[in-house]
């Protein structure tokens, strides 16, 4: 596929640039600071603000997907309205985990040691979500991590979930860079959460 990635200089969005490109997709890596972005034999850095909508649907012409590894000061509307205006139908969101539930009705941001300096970034996740869950016309999935998403290795490993924050043993959700991006291509190719939220953990 020919795969746009946005914010493709980051942790979550180098680490997706590489495992696309290391499949054989073609990767339109997109981000303000181009020469930040990891190059190698398919991707092809690209300079662009995804603040413009007109500016990005610029980008996005002619890719078969849209990957989003940004921050939510760039709200759904935006992004949308970019895909709707280039002519892309698949959209793959790299989420938050703050939505997830930990025990039946209470979600992640409501349990009383989430750390308050995080809740406003949270908070645009979670409403980012919600605005995607009215939308019929992009094939949209929103990706939520584990709590701890870190540096680590590439193992390959990981457990799905879809609403309910997934723990190992101990009780910790966690899980590297390398191993979301994995499962973020993976979502990609076998599409098996379309217009719906998931979420992996080891």
């Amino acid at each position: 596929m020919i795969v746009a990635v946005l914010g493709a200089s980051g942790n979550a969005g180098s680490e997706i640039t590489r495992e696309l490109a290391r499949r054989g997709h073609v990767v339109r890596a997109i981000a303000r600071n181009p020469d930040r972005i990891p190059t190698g034999d398919g991707i092809t850095p690209v300079a662009g603000d995804a603040h413009d909508p007109a500016t990005l649907a610029d980008r996005l012409t002619g890719v078969d997907a849209v990957i989003s590894a940004l921050h939510f000061d760039v709200t759904a509307d935006t992004l949308l309205t970019a895909l709707r205006t280039a002519g892309v139908g698949r959209l793959l969101v790299t989420g938050g985990a703050a939505s997830l539930e930990v025990a039946s009705g209470q979600r992640l941001i409501d349990s009383p040691d989430f750390p308050p300096a995080w809740r406003d970034i949270a908070m645009g996740g979670i409403a980012f979500l919600e605005a995607l869950r009215g939308v019929d016309d992009i094939d949209w999935t929103f990706f939520s991590p584990a709590a701890m998403i870190e540096p680590g290795p590439r193992t390959g490993q990981y457990r799905l979930g879809t609403d309910t924050l997934v723990t190992d043993n101990a009780g910790v959700s966690r899980i590297s860079f390398a191993d979301y991006a994995i499962a973020m291509v993976d979502e990609l190719e076998a599409h098996r959460h379309p217009r719906a939220r998931f979420t992996a953990a080891y």
